[in-house]
């Protein structure tokens, strides 16, 4: 496990865009694993930005997202098609058909559930996936647990999450009590993982899921062991880690 300590929001972004580019760079047709929240927003912004200077090329790359809630139409303003195409697809020369998020629409659960799983693996699998770090230590929609899920699922969002993503509705009742997920298997399975995080807020949690015990109560800490994971953290993430 590698981690680069960043001064500021800005520069974990950055830094973060430039591991990504990286891997396009590397290998044009690349399968990018990606995630949605407030977190990744800097790193889309500079992709982006670069995209437009002529330095990197999504024209052969594919994609497959984490999750989606259950429930929400494409057009909803805060499902996590909407916010992708928001960010990232609709800015640079990717191609659309090369874009995978679960379907919110599908009813049968099961149904979607191995749809999506069989999708990654028809691509040969994630290249490197991008992640976030929930305030109880959820990646994905992955929470806190007594066994670690397998493969893609649909989850029920505990109340914290559901706390933490109401400032994006128009009030908590509003907030999907479900949603579409990979799974821990299917996460762990990537080649490499880029985790990013940011402030003070998650400096507990850091310490918790990358310091202490392997444990489905702290998804992330199964991260511990992979052989491939690079966390890149404000100085604000990491102040609670052990020198």
């Amino acid at each position: 496990m590698k981690i680069y300590k960043t001064k500021d929001y800005k520069e974990m972004s950055r830094k973060a865009a430039n591991i990504l580019s990286a891997q396009v760079i590397l290998k044009p047709d690349c399968v990018l694993g990606l995630a949605t929240g407030s977190t990744p927003i800097g790193t889309y912004d500079q992709l982006v930005e670069w995209y437009k200077k002529g330095d990197v090329d999504f024209s052969e790359v594919r994609t497959v997202n984490l999750d989606e809630y259950r429930g929400l139409t494409r057009d909803n303003d805060q499902s996590y098609y909407y916010f992708m195409h928001e960010h990232l697809f609709d800015r640079v020369n990717i191609k659309q058909e090369n874009t995978n998020v679960p379907d919110g629409t599908e009813s049968d659960a099961d149904k979607e559930c191995e749809r999506y799983e069989k999708l990654i693996g028809s691509m040969g699998g994630v290249d490197i996936q991008l992640l976030g770090l929930g305030h109880n230590g959820h990646i994905g929609f992955n929470e806190p647990d007594s066994i670690f899920a397998k493969a893609t699922h649909c989850v029920n969002l505990t109340e914290s999450t559901i706390e933490a993503n109401k400032r994006f509705f128009a009030s908590a009742d509003d907030v999907p009590r479900q949603a579409y997920t990979m799974g821990i298997g299917t996460i762990m399975k990537a080649k490499k993982i880029l985790l990013i995080v940011n402030g003070e807020a998650k400096a507990d949690i850091v310490s918790k899921a990358f310091f202490g015990p392997v444990t489905p109560e702290v998804p992330a800490s199964i991260l511990q062991l992979h052989s491939d994971v690079v966390i890149v953290a404000d100085e604000a993430a990491l102040s609670k880690i052990p020198e």
